[in-house]
């Protein structure tokens, strides 16, 4: 480059020879340069003087220029001061502007934030705790992501999960509300539903042609029943157990809230089968021991069919074999103390509209109708025992005399009452008498009313016809051999009775035994099950009345036996006196009056049993006198005592 080659000349005129040459030359240039400046300055002078004229003129203008732009500067600034203060003020207020707007966005992201906050807190202040938890939730996961960097908001995130436990235990405490309100409200909603089973069952007994209940499951497919308890709803709110399920369910909590639900349901399970101690000391005890079974079970077969998966049918099953088993222990315990057989079966038409409520929410019921069956058998012993004390007072009060009647209306009326037909008897005039006593209709009609009582308990029990028909056979004959035939032993047996009222006896008895037939054919009309059938039990009255009958047959025999040694033992023989009598001794004419009246008495007694009673007499008096013919040898009798005795002889 120039300067380069510059510089390479620069070196070599300063170490060559040639410098001073060099010189020369150069002044030489300069000079030639200096004369044609000189030159062109002389040409262009004149050019100069006036540029340099008009520059002077110039200067003048410039200075009023300059005066006039200061000056107009001047009043610029004066003027445009209070428009800086203006655009200032200005600036300042766009600046506040842009804050404002930003802070009106900002707001408007805050804003849902505080009104779903707020939302929330009068959500639970108002105890929709489900309500609330859902505007929880959409507040976490919606609202507070978008404004997350503020302060308050983090606050609010920090306190969420307190504010789920709040809503935790405000939901449990209204749930253990629930949990104590069907608690005291079990034993209403049971009393509802046995109310309205009760109506039920008269609505099927009114309809005959009705097809029978097949026991079939509520909530199973097409067999939801026509009983359900429209007042449980009304009687208890439900809400409070479906939004804590909710609510846990949500919280990922479902399976504790399940167990804890079953677990409070088994505690109050248990004391609703504890049944009171006097229970059985009236029927509202056991009413109420029912009701609050019922109502509890109610609850769960309605909380089974509106909840999903709270308690199910094996839950619901577990409970009602616990039931069924405390309650069946409950009934027997407290049903053997009943000594009233209405009570009883009060107490079996109770047990049957329990179990067929029950069996209506499809709770198998079958154990239940197989106590009634031992309750049956208790009835039926009750029944006895009560029957016992009614035959006791019959025969206790009876006059042991045959029914006299005087008039066609009484006569009817006792054969109205007794199934008696004498052909003989009907012709006879007023007034006249019936062969039998008072005890006879008396007893016969109680025997039916003892069969229409045990066809009282058989009602309702699903029995066939056969089955009642051995049941009610079976009881009567009870009724017959033990009962009514102890009763009349106990009378028979008695130190004070009378030949007169044993004669009765066996002729009531002999009414009684011919009856059987009749009781036969009752027993067939109220079951429709002929005697003939297979199986079929046959009654023992007959052989009852038999051996009732021969048992004062015997009691005579002893009786008049025990007379007659009574008037031998009045027999006073002077064996040593000569005088002779023309008369039987006072005790032996006494002896004969009193068989004579007696004998009189047997009339009425079938012909065999009074000539069988006659000869025993006989036979037994003539023993006796010979054992006191005996007697006499022994003692050296005299020849007018001898006499007497042998006169004694031939009168007897």
């Amino acid at each position: 480059d120039i300067y380069a080659y510059l510089k390479l000349v620069e070196m070599s005129v300063y170490d060559g020879e040639e410098h001073g040459r060099f010189m020369e030359k150069l002044e030489t240039r300069i000079r030639n340069h200096d004369r044609e400046i000189e030159k062109m300055c002389n040409f262009h002078y004149q050019g100069f003087v006036d540029s340099i004229t008009e520059l002077l003129k110039v200067r003048g203008e410039a200075q009023k220029l300059k005066n006039q732009v200061t000056d107009t500067n001047r009043k610029l600034q004066h003027e445009g001061k209070e428009l800086v203060i203006a655009m200032e003020e200005l600036k300042q207020c766009r600046l506040q502007q842009r804050n404002i707007s930003a802070t009106v966005d900002k707001l408007m992201l805050c804003l849902p934030v505080l009104e779903m906050y707020s939302k929330l807190r009068d959500q639970m202040k108002t105890k929709r705790h489900y309500p609330a938890l859902k505007t929880l939730e959409h507040l976490e996961h919606t609202y507070l992501p978008q404004v997350s960097h503020y302060r308050f908001c983090k606050v609010m995130v920090d306190n969420i999960p307190k504010l789920r436990e709040e809503i935790k235990d405000v939901s449990m405490s209204d749930l253990k509300d629930f949990l104590e309100s069907i608690r005291k409200h079990s034993d209403k909603i049971g009393e509802t539903a046995m109310k309205q089973g009760q109506r039920h069952r008269q609505r099927e007994k009114q309809a005959p042609c009705r097809e029978p209940n097949t026991g079939l499951d509520p909530g199973s497919p097409g067999s939801h029943p026509g009983l359900k308890v429209p007042g449980a709803q009304d009687l208890v709110d439900f809400s409070p157990v479906y939004r804590c399920l909710h609510i846990y369910s949500v919280l990922g909590a479902r399976e504790t809230f399940e167990n804890y639900y079953r677990k409070q349901r088994r505690k109050q399970a248990r004391l609703v089968l504890q049944p009171p101690s006097n229970m059985h000391e009236t029927l509202d005890g056991y009413r109420k021991y029912f009701n609050q079974i019922v109502g509890f079970f109610v609850v769960e077969d309605h909380i089974l069919h509106t909840t999903q998966g709270l308690v199910n049918r094996a839950y619901i099953d577990e409970l009602w074999e616990m039931a069924l088993s405390k309650t069946i222990a409950a009934l027997r315990t407290h049903s053997s103390y009943c000594s009233d057989p209405n009570l009883v079966l009060d107490l079996k038409n109770l047990i049957v509209l329990f179990a067929d409520t029950l069996q209506v929410y499809g709770f198998p019921v079958n154990q239940l109708f197989d106590m009634l069956l031992e309750i049956r058998d208790q009835y039926s012993e009750t029944l006895l025992k009560k029957w016992a004390g009614i035959f006791r007072n019959i025969l206790d009060s009876d006059n042991y005399s045959p029914i006299p009647v005087t008039s066609e209306e009484m006569y009817k009326k006792v054969v109205g009452q007794f199934p008696f037909q004498d052909t003989e008897l009907e012709k006879q005039p007023f007034p006249k008498k019936f062969p039998f006593s008072e005890f006879v209709p008396k007893v016969y009609n109680q025997i039916k009313e003892f069969i229409y009582a045990c066809l009282k308990f058989s009602e309702d029990l699903h029995l066939s016809s056969t089955e009642v028909d051995d049941m009610i056979r079976k009881s009567t004959n009870l009724l017959l051999t033990r009962t009514l035939s102890n009763s009349l032993q106990n009378v028979i047996k008695r130190k004070n009775i009378g030949l007169t009222e044993l004669v009765q006896i066996i002729i009531n008895t002999t009414h009684l035994e011919k009856s059987c037939k009749y009781l036969e054919e009752f027993i067939t009309n109220i079951t429709n099950v002929l005697p003939e059938t297979v199986h079929t039990t046959k009654l023992y009255g007959t052989t009852t009345f038999k051996d009732a009958r021969h048992a004062a047959e015997e009691e005579i025999y002893t009786n008049l036996n025990q007379k007659i040694d009574q008037f031998l033992q009045l027999a006073d023989y002077d064996w040593m006196t000569g005088d002779l009598g023309n008369k039987a001794s006072d005790y032996l004419i006494d002896l004969i009056a009193f068989l004579r009246s007696t004998f009189a008495v047997f009339t009425h007694l079938p012909g065999k049993v009074a000539q069988t009673a006659c000869m025993s007499a006989c036979k037994h008096l003539a023993t006796s006198l010979m054992q006191l013919l005996l007697e006499a040898e022994v003692r050296q009798l005299t020849l007018g005592a001898l006499q007497q005795f042998n006169l004694d002889i031939c009168e007897c």
